[in-house]
């Protein structure tokens, strides 16, 4: 039986983001709700975030702000996207996010091909997204890519294949991309569960453990940290 952590984490990954932008300027982000640095601040809108991610950003000199994995976070409480019902909330982030307050290139991790795409257009939804499928070495898994521009779904066709390194979109920018401050969402995903065009990224308590399983710490693959 394949070990997932093993696997991805010998695998030469692209940059998803901003090529140019070396990880040696990158910065953690914590937007957990156990951080009691974030009660100082309104983080209401997308612009507040805006503000905020940029203080930390100049603060630590740094261009991109990563994190969020598996992190417990209060944002998502203005959306009704993450009630399933009245007692499973879903909170828990379960992919990788890299926040740079701007438009920025995206690019495939792998070699590749489309899978599907969609404009998920509720508030605090992924609104435009691509998920590529890849195989290597005989294992299929796909990634997911969320809070593009609009103009990022343009021209794509399900099967189209793509390269490593290769252009696939550009991010987008409230309130196309869920209302969010600027960021790429990156996610690892083993089975998409016959879905298409989106998929669950943020995760209840009550099915954190499968989630945990099927989207594997995307940091294995881009090795930011």
């Amino acid at each position: 039986m394949i070990n997932i952590k093993d696997f991805f984490k010998k695998l030469d990954c692209a940059k998803v983001i901003s090529n140019e932008i070396d990880y040696s300027e990158y910065v953690a982000l914590d937007l957990s709700s156990n951080n009691t640095e974030l009660i100082k601040y309104k983080l209401e809108t997308a612009q507040d975030y805006e503000k905020f991610i940029q203080n930390h950003l100049d603060s630590n000199n740094a261009q991109i702000a990563y994190g969020g994995y598996k992190e417990t976070r209060n944002l998502y409480k203005r959306s009704t996207v993450f009630k399933d019902n009245l007692t499973d909330e879903r909170n828990i982030h379960i992919g990788l996010d890299l926040w740079i307050n701007d438009t920025a290139p995206v690019y495939a991790a792998l070699d590749g091909k489309i899978h599907s795409f969609q404009n998920n257009t509720a508030l605090g939804d992924y609104g435009p997204v691509i998920i590529l499928e890849h195989s290597v070495e005989n294992f299929t898994f796909l990634t997911l890519y969320g809070h593009l521009s609009e103009e990022s779904l343009f021209g794509k066709e399900v099967g189209q294949i793509v390269k490593k390194g290769e252009l696939i979109a550009n991010l987008g920018l409230p309130p196309t991309n869920g209302d969010y401050a600027p960021h790429l969402h990156f996610q690892i995903i083993i089975d998409m569960e016959g879905k298409k065009g989106d998929y669950a990224g943020v995760s209840s308590l009550n099915t954190i453990e499968f989630y945990t399983e099927n989207c594997p710490d995307p940091n294995w693959l881009l090795k930011i940290f």
